[in-house]
């Protein structure tokens, strides 16, 4: 088997690594708004950390620095309006509802909208670590690792809002390895144009979107939920938590 195909499926089975938590949990309330919270932090510090400095130097490569800037801004928005239009498709959901049916459907709309963002950022990565294997195999180990992580909170949280949903295990799961294969499917894709149409900058905008859209999902989504929790020391150390996985994973 090619070894950028095997990393990327390796990468994948991170996400399943926060189903298994979650389940071995027990799914309480508690470990739920943890799992928020880290995904809060990652999403936060994927955006300023990773995501934005990479655009810039994908774009950098052929624009200049105020192109650079409104590709940025303009392909974020694009991925604003993809999750805002895709809202209206997707079922009610009331953050500041406090019943059991409103918290429930709250829970389950972050899954979904967590979950089209973290496809699209698998696929992107799925492409960046084939690439890294043919230039720096030491590295490509690495950067799996790296991506694995922060994975991991990720899964927790698409996890923990989809089996609150619709309490069905089996369902859960199948839909986390489909998750879980996005990386494999990013690969494959690389592996089969090899660079003849995922030029510089159609990554950048790529990520530009998923940028978007995770800007989408920390404010508009998780941010509300996080508010509305009362245990402010799990808010503090599940945020710390998310922002450290990422600081790791750059290291690394």
């Amino acid at each position: 088997m090619n070894i950028g195909i095997l990393l990327t499926i390796v990468v994948g089975l991170f996400t399943l690594i926060g189903t298994i938590i979650v389940f071995q949990t027990k799914n309480n309330k508690k470990i739920i708004d943890f799992s928020i919270c880290i995904a809060f932090g990652v999403m936060v510090s994927l955006a300023i950390l990773e995501i934005i400095p990479e655009e810039i130097e994908l774009f950098s490569v052929e624009f200049k620095k105020e192109k650079v800037f409104l590709l940025i801004v303009s392909s974020s928005l694009i991925g604003i309006g993809i999750l805002k239009t895709l809202d209206h498709f997707i079922p009610e959901h009331e953050a500041h509802n406090h019943t059991k049916k409103a918290q429930s459907e709250n829970l389950f709309h972050i899954g979904i909208v967590s979950s089209i963002a973290l496809i699209l950022h698998n696929i992107i990565e799925g492409m960046a670590l084939a690439a890294t294997t043919i230039a720096d195999i030491k590295l490509a180990f690495l950067m799996c690792i790296g991506i694995g992580l922060h994975n991991i909170p990720m899964g927790m949280v698409i996890t923990s809002t989809f089996y609150n949903g619709n309490k069905n295990k089996k369902k859960t799961i199948l839909y986390l390895i489909g998750i879980s294969l996005s990386t494999l499917i990013g690969g494959l894709i690389f592996f089969l144009l090899k660079g003849k149409i995922i030029t510089n900058n159609v990554l950048g905008i790529l990520l530009g979107i998923t940028l978007g859209m995770l800007i989408y999902i920390f404010m508009f989504e998780l941010l509300p939920s996080i508010k509305n929790m009362k245990d402010k020391k799990t808010k503090i150390i599940g945020i710390i938590l998310g922002i450290i996985v990422i600081v790791v994973s750059k290291i690394l």
